[in-house]
């Protein structure tokens, strides 16, 4: 049999070699009569794969006639193919970096597509400059050998100029071998017809680059078949249906600066590691960006990578500095501003004020001043036209790149009032919601009032807990700019809603900052009272979250005057409690319990029970350093009595940590009078009841003393897997020396 008989005449000679009418091959097979016959005279196109696969078994062939007749169709198809069109500019994609499961994803969309097991079309979508087209273009070379029927490359020009789809028909359609006599007796409704049949009988990719949206593209589809289309553009195309996506961001740090290396050459690029490092951080990581400082480095053979990253480390300067030749990142975010509705683009200026990495639909409300409905359509805009990300869990996320153009854009469109009213209400609305969150925790506040109505409700303490670590970044830099501006009671405030929630947090990091600045401007406001209470606080971060034990005495010793000079007897209480607890981290017991007593005395007088409850259980921590472990024993019995008794004036949040801190210290006393199987016990209950409210802190700490008093025990298998858990919560949730400890013990026990 010939490769190069035609297929209708292969057809015909294995049918009639087989004695079948076609009748029964229709009947075998599956396909009309009609089509058979129309198949062997050569009056009508090639058939698709299965329905020659479905012949091939109507007739019985063996393997090789099989894949012969296979052969013939396709090499059918390929004649009607133009050469022109079945190409990839190379130059695209001869030093084309990493994106390894991108390029998985798509090559697993072409199998699915050959087979007819999946969309016939895949959109990859992203915003400006992120490489869209050069992914497509090499996923085009590297599949381009699994559709023999022609590769075809159609830039839309979506951004500037779109090109209109009837335009984009003839393309194609000329591209695929159908000549102009035909074309002209077509209207564009026949046009798009025809080309889905053309697609639907050959195996062919078609990149259609740089949509604008979906009428542009949705002509230009294949209804189905093995044809598969690549569609790139910044707009997720949404209204597309039954199509593959592909949502593209920036590169990763190490594929960005392999790619940086591959433009500058190893030499150079290896000369100055950590230079190519910041350079591509500076990017964004984003391919347009690094592809133009890359080449403004080539072309300037004099500058060190170190001088390109110093003058990019210039935010004010560094979009214009990313610019080569006729090539500008600040281009290219331009014409997607330019498509922007008045309150869209309004908004991408305004976001740029935002002081995290990513951010809710709150923020846009807030600073939109709009409803949050509102705001979610307009960063859906924002989305739509490939300025905005989504993130994850309803959270978006501004490319650093973007953020540099809103800012310039919010500098060059607001006037100077109009931004400080914008920056006024994002502080103020941070700030205001932080306060509320915080208070969820404090005694004599809880949920929010009745008059709130921020646009995050704050249902619950959880919801109250889970918004103040998630927007941190952002409230911490409002705090800050508060700060700056003078705006004292504003901190004080806010600071003072922490007081009882940074138990759940210990070692986030910023505390002793926040304290700080909340103690400055206390002092700034010249109330001796709120003085007190904030150089009080900022003792406490120091010792527990720094380990800062003396700087912390002079704190507490600065707050007890001045708790003196305002009369406030709860505030000397504590004073006193945490110069205590200083004392007793720096090994200095006596002076310690003498400070407790003095404290607990204080507080029992005052009826300020927090602070009594907080001094009695130093105090005891103080006996056990003294080696008067049974008096330790007795005083935090005393205080489990105190939360039972059913008039206990400490209820809640508070009621429920203290119970936490004094079951493990009930542990620790225990373990000091020998009592291994009573301390384990007190352990295990303290580490339930800190994983019930969200302790990390003390849960690090039950673990990571259960772990020796399982081993006295003898259970040595429970200890080791106590002690891993200490490693699983990580040292950002535990104390950085219960990670230590739990490592050395760790290793100390034999081998598995």
């Amino acid at each position: 049999m010939s490769g190069g008989s035609p297929f209708g005449a292969v057809l015909r000679g294995l049918r009639r070699r087989g004695r079948l009418t076609m009748e029964e091959l229709a009947e075998a097979s599956g396909v009309s009569v009609r089509a058979i016959g129309d198949m062997e005279r050569g009056r009508s196109r090639v058939p698709q794969r299965r329905t020659v696969v479905a012949l091939a078994d109507g007739l019985g062939l063996a393997d090789a006639e099989r894949e012969a007749l296979i052969a013939a169709a396709r090499a059918a198809r390929t004649t009607r193919a133009v050469a022109s069109g079945s190409t990839v500019p190379q130059r695209s994609v001869r030093d084309f970096t990493g994106r390894g499961p991108e390029l998985a994803f798509l090559r697993k969309t072409a199998e699915r597509a050959r087979t007819g097991a999946g969309a016939s079309a895949a959109v990859v979508s992203g915003p400006p400059g992120c490489g869209k087209t050069t992914l497509a273009l090499k996923a085009a070379a590297d599949l381009v050998g699994e559709f023999p029927d022609g590769c075809f490359v159609v830039d839309l020009h979506g951004v500037a100029g779109p090109v209109d789809p009837g335009e984009a028909l003839l393309k194609l359609l000329r591209a695929l071998g159908v000549p102009d006599r035909r074309l002209g007796r077509e209207d564009a409704a026949g046009h798009a017809g025809l080309l889905r049949s053309l697609l639907a009988e050959r195996r062919c990719l078609v990149v259609l680059d740089n949509a604008r949206d979906e009428g542009q593209v949705r002509p230009l589809l294949p209804a189905d078949g093995e044809s598969l289309v690549l569609v790139t553009s910044r707009r997720p195309l949404s209204g597309l249906e039954d199509v593959d996506r592909l949502a593209l961001s920036e590169m990763a740090q190490s594929e960005a600066v392999e790619l940086l290396r591959r433009i500058l050459g190893a030499e150079r690029a290896d000369a100055e590691v950590e230079s190519v490092a910041r350079v591509a951080q500076l990017c964004g990581r984003l391919p347009l960006a690094l592809r133009v400082a890359g080449n403004w480095l080539t072309v300037r053979s004099g500058w060190s990578v170190g001088r390109l990253a110093r003058r990019l480390a210039d935010e004010e300067r560094r979009l214009g500095a990313l610019a080569v030749g006729d090539v500008r990142v600040e281009a290219a975010f331009e014409l997607s501003y330019r498509q922007l509705t008045p309150q869209a683009a309004r908004l991408l200026r305004l976001l740029s004020l935002v002081p995290a990495p990513d951010m809710t639909a709150s923020y846009g409300a807030a600073l939109g001043e709009t409803g949050l409905f509102e705001a979610e359509d307009v960063m859906e805009e924002l989305i739509e036209a490939g300025l905005l990300q989504v993130a994850y869990n309803g959270r978006y996320k501004l490319h650093d790149l973007l953020r540099l153009f809103g800012r310039a854009r919010l500098l060059r469109e607001e006037t100077p009032a109009e931004r400080e009213a914008a920056e006024d209400r994002l502080r103020g609305w941070l700030l205001d919601t932080a306060t509320i969150a915080g208070r969820w925790f404090k005694p004599g506040y809880g949920e929010p009032p009745s008059s709130w109505r921020g646009p995050d409700p704050l249902r619950s303490a959880e919801e109250a807990e889970a918004w103040l670590r998630d927007e941190a970044p952002a409230w911490l830099a409002a705090l800050r700019g508060a700060a700056q501006r003078g705006e004292h009671t504003r901190v004080v405030r806010t600071a003072d809603a922490m007081e009882w929630f940074c138990d759940l947090w210990i070692f986030w990091g910023h505390w002793p900052e926040v304290y700080r600045l909340s103690s400055e401007a206390a002092a700034a406001l010249d109330d001796p009272k709120l003085r007190a209470l904030h150089l009080n606080l900022y003792a406490w971060a120091l010792t527990v979250c720094e380990r800062r034990h003396r700087e912390a005495l002079e704190l507490a010793g600065e707050a007890l005057e001045c708790a003196r000079g305002a009369q406030d007897v709860a505030q000397q209480a504590a004073a006193l409690m945490h110069a205590a607890s200083a004392h007793r981290y720096l090994g200095e017991a006596h002076a310690s319990a003498e400070k407790c007593l003095a404290s607990i005395e204080v507080a029992e007088a005052a009826g300020a029970y927090e602070v009594w409850l907080n001094a009695m259980m130093s105090h005891a921590a103080a006996l056990r350093l003294l080696g008067r472990a049974e008096e330790a024993l007795t005083t935090d019995t005393r205080i489990i009595a105190f939360l039972d008794a059913p008039d206990c004036p400490v209820r809640g949040h508070v009621a429920d940590v203290v119970r936490a801190h004094v079951t493990h210290a009930l542990g620790r006393d225990h373990a000091a009078l020998g009592r291994w199987r009573e301390a384990a016990g007190h352990y295990r209950d303290a580490l339930a009841r800190s994983e019930r409210i969200g302790l990390t802190y003390r849960t690090g700490q039950a673990l990571v003393y259960l772990g020796p008093a399982l081993i006295e025990l003898g259970e040595t298998e429970e200890a080791r897997c106590r002690l891993r858990q200490v490693l699983d919560l990580g040292e950002d949730a535990v104390d950085p020396e219960a990670v230590t400890t739990a490592r050395e013990l760790l290793d100390s026990l034999p081998a598995e």
